[in-house]
């Protein structure tokens, strides 16, 4: 499959590195420009090129950038990438740690319903919950017993099914969600209440956000 990645942070990178590892077609760019990707594109066999490029590179394109930097990108970025192309969010929001207020999440619009307004595209979110290292390090292959289940949300059943929504069906109680209830885990919104998050001990959720669906993995 061809892949398209923006972002060769940590996420980014380990999904450039695990992504080329398995045989797929992997163009990635960042913020700074093809040149400076010239390591990793060396060490995975990767194509460094521009944003513009990486979002018609791919029959998925993965936006892997920080929250705070969503509007910075072009606003019509994807405007030439044909309807077919999956769109994959990964951003989580930390609004204390990193990206500021974004007031239209603290109103209330989930996060990847607010980064599809920016992007003016329909997005799947996926590969937020996980650690980079583990991304990269703890995949198995398919009917492995305790094989790690991503959750996948988004609005497009075809557009989820690219990812690991088949083999989520086979986690117990596991079931994709939607956008409108999509990833709510709190992570410090002022107007977030909070409770308890079966799925990740010792994170809190907002209320409105409980991810029940996966609350039996």
């Amino acid at each position: 499959m061809k892949i398209g990645i923006i972002g060769a942070g940590e996420i980014g990178g380990a999904l450039t590195r695990r992504l080329t590892a398995l045989g797929h077609q992997v163009s990635v760019a960042n913020s700074r420009g093809p040149e400076t990707l010239v390591d990793l594109a060396r060490e995975t066999g990767a194509k460094p090129v521009s944003v513009a490029e990486a979002a018609r590179s791919g029959e998925v394109v993965v936006v892997t950038i920080p929250e705070k930097n969503i509007p910075n990108l072009p606003r019509d970025l994807f405007a030439a990438t044909l309807d077919s192309v999956v769109v994959v969010d990964t951003g989580n929001y930390y609004p204390r740690r990193r990206d500021g207020r974004i007031e239209a999440i603290e109103a209330g619009t989930t996060e990847s319903r607010w980064v599809a307004q920016q992007l003016k595209r329909s997005v799947v979110k996926a590969f937020n919950n996980i650690q980079a290292q583990h991304l990269l390090e703890l995949g198995q292959p398919k009917g492995t017993p305790g094989r790690i289940a991503l959750p996948v949300a988004g609005d497009d059943p075809a557009a989820k099914a690219v990812d690991y929504v088949e083999d989520a069906k086979r986690a117990k109680n596991a079931q994709p969600g939607a956008l409108c209830s999509n990833c709510s885990i709190y992570s410090g919104a002022d107007s977030a209440a909070q409770g308890a998050c079966t799925l990740f001990p010792g994170r809190l959720v907002k209320a409105a956000g409980w991810c029940k669906s996966w609350s039996g993995l």
